[in-house]
Order: C-alpha cells, then sequence, then structure tokens
C-alpha cells in the first residue's frame, strides 16, 4: 500500500488532506497485517486438522465446531470456514488501487465472488449460530445476526451501484462491505484489546464466554467502524481543515488501538492454531476428544495416563493441550468432564497457576464454589499478579491475599 508522503514543496492547504489520507492508509496497513495473520490462522488449523482425519479438533477453538451426528452442519461450518479466508484475503485485493487500475478484470471478478461469499457466509453463520449453537448467549445471537443483515444490505447496494457504473457510491458501499465483512475479525480484537485494558477477561465469563462486555463489542464490531468510516468520509468530502486534522489524528488512535488488540489476539489465539497445524507432535487434545466422544471421560482419563506413562515423545503434552481441551467442554456446557481434564493439568503441571485458575473456573461453573475458592488461592498462591484469580476471590467474598500479594484497587 502507498503511503502519503509530507515533502518540503507540500503546501499547509495541502496538509490536511495529506494527514487524512496518510492516517486512513496507516490504519489500513496495519488492518492487512492483523487480517492476513487471521487468515492464515484459520485455514493452517482448520485444514491440516480435518487433513489429519481430526475435524473434532475444531472444537478446541469453535464451539460445536464438529458434531458427528450432524454431518451437513459440519459441511455448512467447513464452507464458513473456506469463504472466511476467502473473503478476508480477497477484500484485501479489493481495496489495493494498482488492482482496479492496472488490472481491471480481476477486480471486477474477484468483487463478484466476494459478493457472492458475502451472501453465503452471513447465512452459513445465521445456521450456526441459531441452529449450531456457535455463539454465546442470545444477545450475541442478535448481534450475530445483526451483522448478517448488514453484510447482505451493504453486499446488495455495492452490486447495485456498480452495476449502474455509478462508481463513487459503489466505493462507499464496498467499503461498508469491507468492515461489515471484518466483524468477526475485529470481535477478535476488541476481545483483546479489552483484555489489555482491564488486565485480563472484564465483563465477561471466560469459561462459559457470556457477559455483557462481549454483548457490547458483538454490538461494537459493526457499528464503531462503520461510524468512523462515515466520520472519515465527512472529512475527506465536506469538512474544513481542523476538522481533517481532528479526524486524522482519531484515526492515528485507532492504529494504535487496533494494533494492540491484533497484537493480543496473534499472541492469544492466531499463534496457538499455527503452531498445532505445524507441530508433527500428536495433539493429546485431539486424542483425547476422540476417545471422549466415542468412549466416555473414564477411558480418556485412562488413555491419558496410559499414554504419558510410555514416555512416548509423538504426543504434545503440553499445558495449553488439556486447557483448551477443558474450556472446551466447559463451553459445550459440560463442566463435570472439563473440571476431570483440568485435574489432570494440575497433576502434570502443580506448580502452575494458570491450570489451578482454570480448575478454579471448572468447579465455580459446577457450582463447587468451595473448591473453587480452593483452587483460586492455590492460583494465587502460586502467581501473586493472577489477576482473574484476585477478581474471583473477590466477587466470591473469599479474598485473602498473601502479604507479597498486590493489592486490588
Amino acid at each position: 500500500m502507498n503511503t502519503a508522503v509530507i515533502t518540503p514543496g507540500t503546501s499547509l492547504g495541502a496538509l490536511p488532506n495529506t494527514a487524512l489520507k496518510a492516517a486512513a492508509r496507516f490504519w489500513i496497513g496495519i488492518a492487512a497485517i492483523g487480517q492476513v495473520v487471521f487468515a492464515f490462522a484459520v485455514a493452517s488449523f482448520y485444514s491440516t486438522t480435518a487433513m489429519r482425519g481430526h475435524p473434532e479438533s475444531w472444537n478446541r477453538f469453535m464451539t460445536h465446531g464438529h458434531i458427528p451426528e450432524q454431518p451437513i452442519g459440519n459441511l455448512v461450518v467447513g464452507l464458513h470456514l473456506v469463504l472466511a479466508v476467502f473473503i478476508t484475503l480477497s477484500g484485501l485485493v479489493q481495496l489495493v488501487p494498482g488492482v482496479r487500475a492496472r488490472v481491471p478484470v480481476l477486480h471486477r471478478w474477484n468483487g463478484r465472488l466476494y459478493v457472492i461469499s458475502a451472501f453465503v457466509i452471513s447465512i452459513a453463520g445465521l445456521y450456526m449460530s441459531w441452529f449450531r449453537g456457535a455463539a454465546g448467549d442470545t444477545f450475541q445471537q442478535v448481534g450475530i445476526s445483526f451483522n448478517a443483515v448488514l453484510i447482505m444490505l451493504c453486499a446488495s447496494m455495492a452490486l447495485r451501484h456498480a452495476v449502474a457504473r455509478d462508481f463513487v457510491r459503489h466505493r462507499r458501499w464496498a467499503l461498508r462491505l469491507f468492515l461489515v465483512v471484518s466483524g468477526v475479525w475485529f470481535f477478535r480484537v476488541g476481545v483483546m484489546l479489552s483484555g489489555l485494558i482491564f488486565g485480563g477477561p472484564f465483563g465477561y465469563d471466560p469459561s462459559t464466554f457470556r457477559g455483557p462486555m462481549l454483548t457490547t463489542i458483538g454490538f461494537a464490531q459493526t457499528l464503531l467502524p462503520l461510524g468512523v468510516l462515515e466520520l472519515y468520509l465527512y472529512a475527506r468530502d465536506r469538512a474544513g481543515s481542523g476538522a481533517r486534522i481532528a479526524v486524522a489524528a482519531l484515526l492515528i488512535v485507532l492504529s494504535v488501538a487496533t494494533a494492540a488488540g491484533i497484537a493480543g489476539a496473534t499472541r492469544s489465539m492466531w499463534l496457538p492454531r499455527i503452531a498445532a497445524a505445524f507441530d508433527p507432535r500428536v495433539s493429546i487434545a485431539e486424542t483425547l476428544t476422540s476417545v471422549i466422544d466415542r468412549d466416555g471421560m473414564d477411558a480418556a482419563v485412562e488413555e491419558y495416563h496410559r499414554l504419558r506413562a510410555s514416555g512416548t515423545d509423538n504426543y504434545n503434552f503440553d499445558e495449553a493441550q488439556l486447557n483448551s481441551l477443558g474450556y472446551q467442554r466447559l463451553r459445550m456446557a459440560h463442566p463435570d468432564q472439563a473440571i476431570r481434564i483440568f485435574q489432570l493439568n494440575v497433576e502434570a503441571y502443580p506448580l502452575s497457576g494458570n491450570v489451578h485458575d482454570s480448575l478454579a473456573e471448572a468447579y465455580l461453573a459446577a457450582g463447587q464454589h468451595e473448591l473453587a475458592i480452593a483452587s483460586y488461592r492455590k492460583a494465587l498462591e502460586l502467581d501473586p499478579d493472577k489477576r482473574t484469580a484476585q477478581l474471583a476471590l473477590q466477587t466470591l467474598g473469599a479474598l485473602r491475599l498473601s502479604p507479597h500479594a498486590p493489592a486490588l484497587p
């Protein structure tokens, strides 16, 4: 992407326009990096696990991603994932001015496929949300539905103005379409940004992925980018110099916030998927998922102990493996299974405050408050800076800090 450059010959009158264009391109450049990483993470993890014959591993990062008894639904989810990768990358291609100018045929055909994909991915998203249980609660389902309706509206308007050869309006609606199609990406960036701001999960339960903060982000993922775009278009086309400078400054601030959210999402969400895709070891989470679905939890515990005792190097027994599997079972409303899995992780990593914290969340979800308090206290003993444990104990009215633990604000 080209970046506007202010040279000594740039007049003061042109400075607001130059600053506004540069700020917009700066945000697009940052977003492009984040979207490419997101697309690569989705493509690498979900394709490799499917090729290995372990589509049930999709459930590690997606609630009800694969349900053995629903082959048609699984196909819809797979189509949704393929189109998510395509639409993310093809949308970035549509934004490159050089493609429109030098390869108009590619721009037109890519645009047609982009619009078709937008409709299909919206319908698949509605199915996954309302009939597959992919969303956390009804409020999130409504937010996803709102996003899907806007995607189809913006796609229709962009196509309508392109057919009418009204390219000014077409480009405006195409920009709106790009932003609403990116809603899933904005959601993940927003969740990670809120975690950075508040020092961890705030306003929602990370075990069930429900809460008012997620509802807020679920609507903000669509409304906030659209609002900023309209502000940018107004400043570019009609506002005075002062307003253009102000909007340029706002875009710079939002670019920094977006970069921070991308960094958090990359570290916590996307890199683990990429690492899992290219790890030559067999995932113990994938192995146990198959055993649980086929033979039950007791058999899975026995299989874990057998494989662990064998000393094999062929399996990935990293802490994150059982942690992700435990949270998967929590999201699927199986807290008893999650407890057993987190107990295995505590057994393997007794000095990790994080695994005790996860076990406490499972106890809490199962209504076993005393055991949850004990596990939260153990997590805080091992990691005095574990803010999730501090906040949970405070909520439970059982906070008992050590002399070296930091005070809560």
